[in-house]
């Protein structure tokens, strides 16, 4: 199965399907990575904040390195010059390797400067440990502040998306600026499978929910990352590939926006440890 791909300002190529691995306990992650694999993904995406990456890397053992296109995330209570760095350092030590493909900015943090986060950045990308710099979850003026300070291409921002929730003036940005969209949460936690539209293509095309709405998106051009630890799920989600969706039922799925997020609800508890800001 061929997977297509994106190419990123680096001339990296990003497959435009990932497997996400968020909330998969650790004592599972792996044999759940090396099903992914050995189904065809070779984009897998993980996190410090999932707290498995070393689960991970034990499966990434048994494959070449090369081959794979491997994405963690820093949290944002790490986004500080010296923090960032041992975070890096420590993600390529669980995870067994000796460099990211992407790493990403988590989620924003307002109590950091973000020059200093991407000082950070340029060091671990000049000591050859991360090969693309991204963001994860910043909205269009976070992503334009991003862009005004950074001096090296954002080459990421991943961000809720789905038929729910499509985010047009975020898409729209990220386009005029050559940034690539990544899906998190594509299936919107499965909730979306409940769209009329969505049960009514699956049966059409007689195939899964998932796998319409996984199309849905790469034909916007986006990257998806859907997650499962379910052997059959993960098989069946990569199988969107070779779907093919008439433009009359994008259309639909283009008009099934609620603005209705799973996750991304706006307001945050800044208290989290994850941010780290204390009151």
């Amino acid at each position: 199965m061929s997977v297509p791909t994106t190419t990123l300002p680096s001339g990296d190529e990003l497959p435009q399907i990932g497997f996400g691995t968020w909330n998969i306990p650790e004592g599972d992650v792996a044999d759940a990575v090396r099903t992914a694999i050995d189904a065809g993904y070779t984009h897998i995406d993980t996190a410090e904040g999932y707290q498995n990456e070393a689960g991970i890397g034990e499966a990434l053992a048994d494959y070449d390195r090369e081959d794979l296109f491997v994405t963690s995330k820093v949290l944002p209570s790490n986004l500080n010059y010296e923090s960032l760095i041992e975070s890096c350092e420590a993600s390529l030590d669980r995870l067994g390797t000796d460099y990211l493909d992407l790493f990403l900015i988590h989620w924003p943090n307002p109590a950091i400067s973000l020059r200093e986060t991407f000082q950070a950045m340029e060091r671990l990308h000049e000591r050859g440990l991360i090969r693309n710099i991204g963001v994860s979850n910043f909205s269009q003026y976070q992503l334009s502040a991003a862009h005004h300070i950074a001096d090296f291409p954002i080459a990421v921002n991943q961000f809720e998306y789905h038929p729910w929730f499509q985010r047009p003036g975020l898409v729209e940005y990220c386009e005029e600026t050559d940034t690539v969209i990544e899906a998190a949460a594509p299936l919107s936690r499965s909730d979306v499978f409940d769209d009329e539209v969505v049960r009514e293509l699956s049966e059409t095309y007689d195939v899964s929910p998932a796998q319409v709405v996984l199309r849905w998106a790469m034909d916007n051009d986006v990257v998806v990352i859907p997650k499962s630890s379910s052997p059959d799920h993960i098989r069946d989600n990569l199988e969107s590939v070779e779907l093919e969706l008439d433009d009359s039922d994008r259309r639909r799925l283009d008009e099934r926006d609620r603005d209705r997020p799973c996750y991304d609800t706006g307001p945050r508890d800044w208290t989290r440890d994850v941010y780290g800001i204390s009151e």
